[in-house]
């Protein structure tokens, strides 16, 4: 089983600094739209690659569901949106306010699917708030990094990310995960192009250098999260998986730290370590309800 958390941890690791790159490359001149593009053709071509060649090893139909292509389009325009606010405000702020996902999800769940979300619900969600004020530096008003452009931005993408994760646990369950990951950012190349598509049209930063930020950011982003996922979870069970991804946050402000030399308090880490608490308590606290619920089921 330890290599199986080793395989979760190092996803959610290789999520987690991806920002901090993507800001050493708009310091080279490229742009967001430039930067997110290049990431999603290149995973897009990736792991079309390894869903075709297992499709015809394994003699099946390939069978293309448009409800997965139009999902990927959160996708897409949640990483525009996040990479965008990097370009405004840290990239140690844009994850803190990325990982509101947790209560957010919850709002969703309630709102849409009239799911009433419990008292631990409920307090986890208002000390990941708290936590987020702490972590993200909020109460210094007059902090020259704070930029409502990019707070706004990162909360955009926050959203947009929520409704990607809701999706995707909705739909497509029968298709293989490549062929399903393949599908999303198929559609995540084409909203970011839709939306960026007179700069990208009028760029003159297609160049080799591009392919390199995009395939890198492509490689650790887009294709070995997906696989140690699909690789890890299963053998480690929900509960210590979701446990698992909250190492996004801290790898995000440590890479944030170490590469781009961004100042973090010690205000600001006992702001991260009440979210990290906060989440993790969350999802030990779902994981051993479904626990007891799927045993009371067996039972009867």
């Amino acid at each position: 089983m330890n290599k199986y958390i080793i395989i979760v941890a190092l996803g959610a690791l290789s999520f987690g600094m991806l920002s901090s790159f993507a800001k050493i490359a708009y310091g080279e001149g490229y742009s967001p739209a430039e930067i997110t593009l290049t990431q999603a053709l290149v995973g897009t071509l990736i792991l079309w690659s390894i869903a075709l060649f297992k499709k015809f090893k394994n003699g099946n139909k390939l069978v293309l569901d448009w409800k997965l292509l139009l999902a990927g389009t959160t996708m897409g325009s949640s990483a525009y949106t996040y990479y965008l606010s990097v370009a405004y405000i840290p990239a140690s702020l844009a994850i803190v306010l990325l990982m509101q996902i947790t209560w957010l999800s919850i709002l969703v769940e309630w709102i849409v699917f009239k799911k009433k979300p419990s008292a631990v619900e409920i307090g986890s969600s208002l000390f990941i708030i708290l936590g987020t004020v702490l972590a993200g530096n909020l109460l210094d008003l007059n902090n020259a990094t704070i930029s409502f452009t990019g707070i706004l931005l990162s909360l955009l993408s926050a959203i947009l990310y929520t409704l990607y994760i809701v999706f995707t646990s909705k739909i497509g369950k029968e298709t293989p995960m490549f062929e399903k990951s393949a599908l999303m950012t198929s559609g995540s190349a084409m909203i970011i192009f839709l939306i960026n598509c007179e700069a990208i049209t009028s760029s003159t930063h297609l160049d080799f250098g591009l392919l390199q930020w995009g395939t890198f950011l492509a490689i650790f982003g887009t294709v070995i999260p997906p696989i140690c996922f699909t690789v890890g979870m299963p053998k480690i069970g929900a509960g210590l998986s979701s446990v698992l991804l909250t190492l996004e946050l801290p790898a995000a402000v440590f890479c944030a730290h170490i590469i781009l030399g961004e100042k973090v308090t010690l205000l600001q880490l006992l702001g991260i370590a009440i979210m990290l608490g906060s989440i993790i308590y969350l999802n030990i606290s779902k994981a051993k309800k479904e626990k007891v619920i799927q045993n009371e089921t067996a039972v009867c």
